[in-house]
């Protein structure tokens, strides 16, 4: 080790401390977040529904530069999900997707099979939105979610709740109430 070696993770927390520093500083003493809007302005948000004509349900729902598109197909019995659990013949009549494709962050890299934040945050939708479906007796069919973020600038899993209960209203689920995230 000699005198020019670099700390590099010592840089990266001054870097990180000093723009941290600095954004707090603008909306503290400017009242401007680092993408131009007042602190008490949230994002531009848009939603529609019936964007796929040839689907059971679709909802694409937008909050600012994310955009998360969401297809609700109905099924019978023989589209539900086997668990794996000890217990045998335990079935998953509701599922809920989460893709987040390099494309929605601007990257070229290949698509690989679902990672932590794809299940973590599908999980999550899908724990949110079962409290609203109705129960098998009256609504006798598998629903599965899919929810694609065509395009992320965070909140993701927000977008996908709300564009999942989008999705199921245009399905005509007879959902208890629309779920936001």
């Amino acid at each position: 080790a000699g005198d020019t070696d670099i700390d590099t993770k010592a840089v990266a927390a001054q870097s990180e401390a000093h723009i941290k520093a600095t954004v707090r500083g603008k909306i503290l003493n400017e009242g401007v977040r680092a993408d131009g809007r007042n602190p008490d302005q949230i994002r531009e948000l848009s939603a529609e529904v019936g964007v796929l004509p040839r689907v059971h349900g679709s909802g694409l729902f937008q909050r600012g530069q994310t955009q998360v598109l969401t297809v609700a197909t109905l099924g019978t019995l023989r589209d539900r999900a086997r668990i794996d659990a000890i217990a045998p013949g335990e079935w998953k009549m509701f599922m809920h997707h989460y893709n987040f494709p390099p494309f929605s962050v601007g990257e070229a890299r290949p698509m690989r099979s679902p990672g932590r934040r794809e299940i973590g945050h599908g999980m999550l939708a899908e724990k949110a939105l079962e409290a609203v479906l109705p129960p098998f007796e009256k609504f006798p069919y598998v629903i599965r979610l899919v929810s694609d973020v065509l395009s992320s600038n965070g909140s993701t899993s927000q977008a996908s709740v709300c564009g999942s209960t989008l999705a199921l209203m245009d399905a005509g689920v007879p959902i208890d109430a629309p779920v936001a995230g």
